[in-house]
């Protein structure tokens, strides 16, 4: 039945006034068919973009195509490092050191958009951040996302990381089509993290008709991003919404477009990739000032829980069922390290001081040291002090 969630909240009248209230299409958006790539739907398409926490999308796509590769394994460890350890939220806060399983970083990084876990993946995965984001950059070119760019594998706030609503199409359907064994990652209800549950992000799961997909974003120049995705009767559409103002808002613009969409006849030529570039081509829109005046810091993206100046909305409503949560957590990692990190010398250990001269050798001349420890049995070296 359809709309059967927003019936048990609204009578009909409040169902369409939802659906019309506001400016249509005020930003970028595209409606399409995950299978064929017709577009249903598309406004500002190619216009620049924060791609905000969406990037991690391509961190997933690199990350699936490296372990396709043999680079890396679903076991494969992934450490927390000092960089990413650091990144601001929304974050998993484990601590440096901290070692997990590649597919529990994954989940992590997907349903809770965690910003560390983003960084730490990329840094093992790629061997560096730098390293990476060439990764990022080169699968988007090969893809044909002509308007990308990207330096970080999270989606923290960067002039130089942008997109458009058509290259994210692009992205969703190279995903979804080449590695569908990861599909049941996007449609994830919440995280057990030892007692704590930590729900997805994504508005839709769980109470829209068919949603299974796929991510959310949010910093302040780029507004409330959205890629929305639910599969109705055998047919997977796909809700592309950049820059709204809220994460309810967000959730509300991608299940208008994906009704619209399921009641639109499969008609027209035009698709995700053959579709003609046009409009603002170069200039991004900063909605740094509309979006967060008093809280310009904040990089988070979690809905709120209970806000006052938020109207009431199917999506903030509770789940009309006990979520599935799927049990993620460090430890378990049996797998071979990362390939990028045993190709760079030294990277497991780069906090740790090398010395250039053995301790057991002669001192080269005129260099000015003193043993402080004595070394071990076995092939621990003496501590050395400059």
């Amino acid at each position: 039945m359809r709309h059967r969630h927003f019936l048990k909240l609204f009578p009909a009248g409040a169902i369409m006034l939802s659906v019309v209230a506001g400016p249509a299409l005020a930003n970028p958006v595209m409606v399409f068919d995950l299978k064929s790539g017709q577009i249903l739907q598309h406004h500002d398409a190619f216009k620049r973009w924060y791609p905000a926490s969406l990037s991690k999308l391509m961190t997933a796509y690199v990350t699936f195509r490296a372990i396709a590769a043999g680079e890396v394994q679903l076991d494969s460890p992934i450490k927390v490092t000092k960089h990413s350890a650091a990144e601001p939220p929304s974050k998993m806060g484990f601590k440096p050191g901290s070692v997990m399983r590649l597919d529990n970083a994954l989940k992590m990084m997907l349903v809770k958009s965690a910003n560390d876990i983003a960084m730490a993946v990329g840094e093992n995965v790629g061997g560096s951040q730098a390293a990476f984001a060439e990764r990022m950059n080169a699968e988007a070119a090969r893809l044909g996302m002509n308007g990308t760019h990207f330096v970080n594998p999270n989606g923290l706030y960067s002039p130089d990381q942008y997109t458009t609503a058509r290259d994210l199409s692009i992205l969703v359907m190279a995903i979804r089509t080449e590695f569908p064994q990861y599909a049941p990652w996007f449609s994830i209800e919440g995280l057990a993290v030892g007692k704590k549950a930590i729900p997805n992000y994504n508005l839709l799961i769980g109470r829209y008709p068919g949603a299974d997909g796929m991510k959310t974003g949010f910093v302040c120049p780029s507004g409330f991003n959205m890629i929305g995705s639910a599969t109705r009767n055998g047919r997977t559409l796909v809700a592309v919404v950049l820059g709204e103002k809220s994460a309810v808002s967000r959730a509300e613009a991608a299940a208008k477009l994906l009704d619209e969409g399921f009641d639109a006849p499969a008609a027209g030529s035009a698709t995700v990739t053959t579709l003609a570039p046009y409009g603002d081509l170069v200039s991004p829109t900063d909605m740094g000032d509309e979006i967060c005046r008093k809280t310009r810091k904040e990089q988070s993206e979690a809905p709120p829980a209970a806000a006052k100046d938020v109207p009431k909305s199917p999506y903030q409503e509770k789940l009309d069922h006990v979520p599935t949560l799927v049990a993620v957590g460090l430890g378990g990692a049996t797998g071979p390290a990362p390939k990028a990190i045993l190709d760079q010398a030294g990277q497991e250990y780069a906090d740790v001081p090398i010395p250039t001269w053995r301790p057991d050798k002669p001192a080269p001349a005129g260099t000015d040291v003193k043993v402080v420890g004595a070394a071990a049995q076995g092939d621990q070296p003496a501590k050395i002090a400059n």
